[in-house]
């Protein structure tokens, strides 16, 4: 709820800054804000207006556009995920292990979509020069595909992540839209038999979430220091995956999980 102090930023800030930073400001105070709410704040300013100043915002990755108004990408951003380069140093070894036993998983000829991440940078960087089609939102991985000769590499559209070096947002979402997935390799940030996979940012997750409908084979790659690790956003639940490579035994928890939804469960250990 918008106070009267709110009210009166928004009156002065239209007078200073202009009328969508006042905006942008009211709506980075709170985690989510009503159109209704916005009208009350700008009553000399029409709804359509509004909508299309939120539309903006939306594809400048700045809010997250949901019905009835929007989503502060203050409070959706999750700093519960480690930064890229902090990530690279992390789990070396099991992550080889993990990209190794995935490559494996490729077969030519085939539509496949990589996640972001470390553990698929070093997918890509082990994969041996074939005749597939590899679509991808982390801009690191599609760079080390284009060694490759026979690799036909996409790369979806949309917002730039520095902190991950990924993609993702509404023009990725529609590139995924039109596109046909053989098989996915989704990176999650945690997983838990109660919450499923999960990582740190929503509009990471609803990209995730997009790709794993869309594909006939999901596998999940995952070091075991994500085991049992729960963040804020679950993209898909055990009924999602085929396919599980770990790089050692998984708790007894999530194993049983992974059984009683038939999922194949690999242990990426030599």
């Amino acid at each position: 709820m918008i106070k009267k102090s709110e009210k009166d930023n928004a009156v002065r800030y239209k007078m200073k800054g202009g009328r969508r930073a006042a905006l942008l400001e009211i709506i980075d105070s709170q985690p989510f804000t009503s159109l209704h709410e916005l009208e009350k704040a700008f009553p000399g300013v029409s709804s359509m207006t509004l909508r299309r100043d939120l539309d903006v915002f939306d594809e400048q990755g700045r809010i997250i556009k949901s019905r009835g108004g929007a989503k502060s990408m203050k409070f959706v951003m999750s700093a519960a995920e480690e930064n890229f380069s902090e990530r690279l140093r992390t789990n070396k070894g099991a992550k080889d292990l993990i990209s190794r036993k995935a490559v494996e998983f490729i077969e030519p000829g085939r539509s496949i979509f990589f996640d972001s991440g470390t553990t698929m940078l070093r997918v890509a960087e082990l994969l041996s020069d074939r005749r597939i089609t590899v679509t991808t939102s982390g801009l690191n991985v599609a760079l080390e595909l284009m060694k490759k000769e026979h690799v036909m590499v996409n790369i979806v559209g949309g917002l730039v992540h520095r902190d991950n070096v990924t993609v993702s947002g509404n023009q990725a979402s529609m590139f995924i839209d039109n596109i046909n997935i053989d098989t996915a390799f989704i990176c999650p940030s945690g997983v838990t038999a109660a919450d499923g996979f999960t990582c740190g940012n929503y509009i990471h997750g609803e990209l995730k979430a997009q790709v794993i409908k869309k594909a006939k084979r999901v596998i999940i790659v995952v070091d075991s220091s994500k085991l049992g690790k729960c963040l804020p956003y679950t993209f898909c639940g055990f009924e999602d995956v085929d396919v599980i490579i770990c790089e050692d035994e998984l708790p007894e928890d999530i194993k049983a999980e992974a059984e009683k939804h038939g999922i194949q469960t690999v242990l990426a250990d030599d």
